[in-house]
């Protein structure tokens, strides 16, 4: 197993320390202290940092815009917000910055390892948490219908999709889950996962949202109004 080099961003030493001791047992992650005094970008890039896992008040509420600048000069480094506590305005501009992942700073050591793990095979877990909200994902639908609309969002199509794969997005545009569509489509939810995977290579897109954004403004899907 691939060793996954993190960085702990966060205010709070203490829990910088809880954090480094509760995750210490994990062979395969190489946990670095990162003092949210110092120059986190530069840190980041003389440590090697695969995935960041940053306060989302770093210090003085600037986790967002500090995720924005990660994502924008460091593409292969994940970012995985932490908060003290959920809020769906969170989770709709941690979306916006490119975070991989929006977790609650309560969650238990066992998810935290499964959402580390998971980001760092290229899945973007914040997807879960937006389709798990209805108003959520509503609204990042709606805002993409728009931006695509006004013809903001450029192509970046790396090959066709399949008429499955079309298929399958389209369903993701009008708000189904993983579950729902599998059910549609008569096939595993294991299935809808690798074509998903599959959509978001061939598009180059970062996240579900940013495929349906696309497929908008290529017309390839339509959704519904409501």
């Amino acid at each position: 197993m691939s060793e996954i080099t993190l960085a702990i961003i966060d205010r709070s030493q203490f829990f910088r320390n809880g954090l480094c001791q509760n995750l210490s047992a994990q062979q395969d992650l190489r946990l670095i202290d990162c003092d949210p005094d110092s120059e986190p970008l530069q840190f980041i890039d003389a440590n090697s940092v695969g995935i960041v896992l940053l306060d989302i008040d770093y210090p003085m509420s600037k986790g967002l815009e500090l995720c924005k600048e990660i994502t924008r000069h460091y593409p292969n480094t994940r970012v995985i917000i932490l908060s003290p506590y959920f809020c769906e305005e969170e989770l709709f501009e941690a979306l916006k910055t490119g975070a991989a992942a929006y977790i609650d700073k309560r969650t238990t050591t066992e998810d935290l390892v499964r959402v580390i793990r998971r980001v760092n095979h290229g899945e973007y877990h914040i997807n879960d948490s937006v389709i798990a909200n209805p108003a959520i994902a509503d609204r990042v639908i709606r805002q993409f219908q728009e931006i695509a609309s006004m013809g903001l969002v450029k192509k970046k199509v790396a090959a066709p999709l399949t008429h499955r794969e079309i298929q399958i997005l389209s369903c993701i545009a009008n708000g189904g889950t993983n579950k729902q569509v599998a059910h549609m489509l008569g096939i595993s939810e294991q299935t809808i996962k690798n074509h998903v995977s599959a959509i978001l290579r061939k598009l180059n897109a970062n996240d579900r949202a940013h495929a349906v954004a696309l497929a908008i403004c290529n017309q390839w899907v339509a959704v519904d109004e409501k």
